[in-house]
């Protein structure tokens, strides 16, 4: 018979060792020329916030030195609650700042990056759930940097497909949406406001305005080899051309403990059956996020080639 299935719990026991695959280049060395220092040193003098540095990216080296960064738009204070996230949380954060998109626009500049990822909180206070704040940062930065590629990993703005094509007709050249999990798992990792079948719908609707579309499926919550591969299935069904595939780390005790870490040759199979599916590109290995320097330099250069 099957074996029964596993659930996520916060405070549950986790796996009693973490496995020996968990180790990532140091970042470069400072040099004054490097694209790492340059990065580094624009976010220090900057009021912009990263998710590289505020969820203690593992691979910040690889990705800050081969010229792509992950800033956080409108705010750092969520209006969810997922159960895998330690983003600050409330009902009312603060409005978001209306010269945010100049200020994004002015502090890039002079980042020396070729791609860049925008990403938010969720903002369900705000009538279009922020869609308009990033068509305008998108809009401005490919006035000012016409070469630079954009790619923005948003929410599912409450299932509104006004703030999707909003987004989508923006400029933008990748929309990025996670669906985080499988079906079966999703109440007891992600906020009650998200849905599969709403991510689903976001991503086949942003698909709709010819733009690539990316998300990404965190593994070791106790889901099944079928219910990924399924998950898998329903992504391609709506024309999603990137997966990237990770491995869950719980930020603290107070949020879902690992179920399991999966290995990295069960990554590897799922990279194949991904590419097999019909995928353009698919990151897949413990260490992988969603926004991932690996992915995005594939992305980059199969955007460049098939627009040239």
């Amino acid at each position: 018979s099957d074996p029964p299935l596993r659930y996520p719990k916060v405070g549950a026991p986790m796996p009693s060792v973490r496995p020996s695959w968990f180790k990532v280049p140091a970042p470069p060395p400072p040099t004054h020329d490097s694209r790492y220092t340059s990065v580094s040193k624009g976010l220090s003098s900057s009021t912009l916030a990263t998710v590289c540095e505020s969820a203690q990216c593992p691979n910040v080296g690889e990705c800050w030195e081969s010229g792509t960064a992950t800033i956080m738009l409108l705010g750092d204070t969520c209006t969810r609650g997922c159960q895998f996230c330690a983003v600050d949380t409330s009902q009312s954060p603060p409005p978001p700042d209306p010269f945010e998109p100049f200020k994004t626009v002015e502090q890039i500049k002079g980042w020396n990056v070729s791609y860049i990822v925008m990403t938010s909180v969720d903002r369900d206070d705000l009538p279009d759930g922020g869609a308009s704040q990033f068509a305008t940062t998108v809009s401005l930065l490919k006035e000012t940097l016409p070469g630079l590629l954009t790619e923005c990993l948003v929410s599912d703005f409450r299932g509104d497909l006004s703030s999707v094509d909003a987004l989508a007709a923006s400029g933008l050249d990748v929309y990025a949406h996670n669906i985080e999990t499988v079906r079966r798992l999703q109440p007891y990792v992600r906020d009650r406001r998200a849905t599969y079948e709403q991510s689903m719908k976001t991503l086949e609707r942003a698909k709709g305005h010819g733009v690539y579309t990316k998300s990404s499926i965190m593994l070791g919550l106790g889901e099944t080899r079928g219910e990924v591969l399924e998950c898998m299935s329903d992504l391609r069904a709506v024309g999603v051309d990137v997966l990237t595939l990770g491995q869950y780390l719980r930020p603290t005790e107070r949020h879902l403990s690992v179920v399991e870490y999966v290995t990295p040759e069960a990554f590897d199979e799922y990279a194949e059956i991904g590419r097999e599916m019909g995928f353009k590109y698919v990151a897949s290995g413990p260490l992988v996020r969603s926004s991932y320097r690996a992915g995005e330099f594939f992305i980059e250069n199969m955007i460049r080639k098939e627009r040239a």
